[in-house]
């Protein structure tokens, strides 16, 4: 993961060591060489899918920074969002993601929670489903509005399994548990929200320079102390991604150009399928920013 974008950028390469130098790990290491269990780990994956969003973007920063209208990222992803945006450094950036694991691994360990992806059955409907099966003591929440017919439950394992089996009966066309480590974007993840928002209050973060839309309300985010409590909301909030990618191609204007930067093209897909006129390009690879730079 991001080896080739090393090897080839020393843009790149640099913001890998700079990372390195601030987390008690290797982690361009273990990035490039494994061990996958390591790697997927939740506290070197999220600092690890940061570091290779700040790798390709110090690549293609020269070609893009100028023309941003907004920013935007899935979950951890916004933090990514708010480096290009130079409101974080993404050595500061990674240190946040890694508590942000840290934490999410501990919530996830002292009230075991689970989430599952339910496909082909409206938001409202879901929703709807995660209503029914809650009761007092056990709840399920709709954690993840991905598309218009895709959207992620999340909360305690019985309540999810209930509220999967009620998207079914309503029509929907498969529901996927998910292997994870605990109930994301749920209030289950109360206990960690405090302890990350002082990690928040503590970091080096600036205004943004062009606005971020945020996960938890879809808003463009203009000002350090709104992020700051915005993304400690995102623990226990809903990634709202539909509404925030409306807001950004509303930003954008027509004809705006999307770019997707880090690993894989999940996001872009999700693009197409809730702003289908979208011009949209995912730079996640060595050969892919060649090619992106190239053509800039």
């Amino acid at each position: 993961m991001g080896k080739d974008l090393a090897e080839r950028f020393p843009a790149a390469r640099a913001v890998f060591d700079s990372i390195d130098d601030v987390l008690d790990v290797p982690l361009s290491r273990v990035m490039f060489e494994g061990p996958e269990a390591e790697l997927t780990a939740t506290h070197n994956a999220q600092p690890a899918i940061l570091a290779h969003s700040a790798a390709v973007f110090a690549v293609v920063s020269g070609k893009v920074e100028d023309n941003v209208a907004t920013a935007a990222g899935h979950s951890l992803g916004e933090y990514s969002a708010y480096v290009t945006a130079a409101a974080l450094d993404a050595p500061e950036a990674a240190k946040l993601v890694r508590r942000r694991g840290e934490l999410m691994q501990k919530a996830g360990e002292e009230r075991p929670g689970t989430m599952a992806a339910v496909l082909g059955l409206a938001t409202k409907e879901v929703e709807a489903a995660c209503q029914e099966a809650s009761q007092q003591a056990s709840l399920a929440v709709a954690a993840n509005i991905n598309t218009p017919d895709q959207t992620v439950i999340s909360g305690d394992p019985d309540a999810v399994a209930r509220a999967g089996e009620a998207c079914k009966k309503r029509g929907a066309k498969r529901v996927i548990p998910l292997k994870v480590s605990g109930a994301f974007h749920s209030p289950l993840m109360a206990p960690a929200k405090n302890h990350l928002q002082l990690a928040l209050e503590r970091a080096a973060f600036r205004d943004p320079v062009f606005p971020v839309v945020a996960n938890a309300t879809a808003e463009a985010v203009k000002d350090a102390g709104r992020a700051r409590r915005l993304l400690s909301d995102q623990l226990t909030a809903a990634v709202r991604w539909v509404e925030c990618m409306q807001r950004a191609a509303q930003l954008g204007g027509a004809g705006a150009r999307f770019v997707e930067i880090g690993p894989g093209a999940v996001l872009a897909g999700l693009l197409k399928r809730i702003v289908p006129e979208a011009n949209v390009v995912s730079l996640g690879t060595a050969d892919e920013v060649t090619k992106f730079m190239e053509a800039a």
